[in-house]
């Protein structure tokens, strides 16, 4: 299969393509920064389109001849109408060029943010109640790439493209190449930091998630992409929750003799977290991820690079 990525040399992306590339499938990638990763730069099943998600005459002739696109970049403002020009607009005009290109796939990569405020129950179908641009953003997203679904005029008269959206959590890990890079989020390397300089670390009590590894969400866009599935969503996050205390004493652990101490600020956070529900994930792949194997490694890599 050929595939379109967009942002295929950052964090997520470059893992995505690191595991579509495993599986022989070719590799056309979008992205502002073709040099970023040389490993990609070389290999001889990807090829480039230098370009930004606004530049659509680019993205338009990179797309012909794909099988399928992935959405994985992220266009950035400062203002709604900022957001709505340069990633809402760009992720429309892209599932529109996909569509016209013949693609027979379209996987776009949304945020548990575009679900909003934490609710007792938290899944796939609640409701998005976003609480920042980045959120409805992504919610506005999701709502073009699930109602292309019908007949449009002369110029898409049916609309064959499967779609289907990946809400990624928290995902971190070391560089997918030697080359590549780590998650954008400086917080593991501030208490890396931190513990360096025996300082003390602060964390909001009882705050965590459910960490997965780029590895385990790369998984998961394979999984969507070589599937017949249309117009789901799912969840890519883990099924444990980490607290970020517990990667604190991680970082402490590493250095024996260490001073830093760790400071919590209580926020009245409950000691019962709310957690999403990644049933869905199990039950149509069976998937489930559990972040700790990756976890440790994770923490000294961050621990001898910062």
């Amino acid at each position: 299969m050929r595939v379109f990525v967009t942002g295929g040399t950052g964090f997520i992306g470059h893992y995505v393509v690191k595991a579509l590339l495993e599986k022989d499938h070719e590799v056309v990638i979008a992205t502002r920064h073709p040099n970023k990763v040389p490993s990609l730069r070389s290999h001889s099943k990807v090829s480039f389109v230098e370009a930004s998600l606004t530049d659509f005459d680019k993205m338009g002739d990179g797309l012909v001849g794909c099988d399928a696109c992935i959405h994985i970049a992220l266009g950035w403002g400062d203002t709604p109408s900022a957001m709505l020009m340069n990633d809402t607009r760009a992720t429309v005009n892209l599932l529109e060029m996909a569509a016209r290109a013949g693609c027979q796939k379209f996987i776009y990569t949304s945020s548990t943010a575009a679900m909003g405020r934490m609710r007792p129950s938290m899944r796939e179908v609640t409701s998005n109640l976003p609480m920042d641009l980045y959120g409805a953003t992504k919610a506005a997203g999701e709502a073009f790439v699930l109602g292309f679904r019908h007949g449009y005029g002369s110029q898409f008269p049916e609309v064959k493209m499967r779609r289907n959206i990946i809400r990624p959590g928290y995902t971190f890990g070391n560089p997918a190449f030697n080359d590549g890079c780590s998650q954008p989020d400086r917080r593991f390397f501030e208490m890396a930091q931190a513990v360096k300089e025996n300082r003390d670390i602060h964390i909001i009590k009882n705050d965590g998630t459910q960490f997965i590894h780029a590895s385990q969400q790369a998984q998961l866009y394979l999984n969507v992409l070589e599937s017949d599935k249309n117009e789901d969503i799912y969840l890519g996050l883990g099924s444990v929750w980490i607290s970020w205390k517990e990667i604190a004493e991680k970082m402490i652990a590493l250095r024996p003799g260490c001073k830093s101490k760790i400071v919590e600020s209580d926020m009245g956070w409950g000691d019962e977290p709310m957690l999403f529900d990644v049933q869905k994930i199990k039950d149509h792949f069976g998937l489930v991820f559990d972040a700790h194997e990756f976890m440790d490694d994770h923490i000294k890599w961050t621990f001898d690079h910062v």
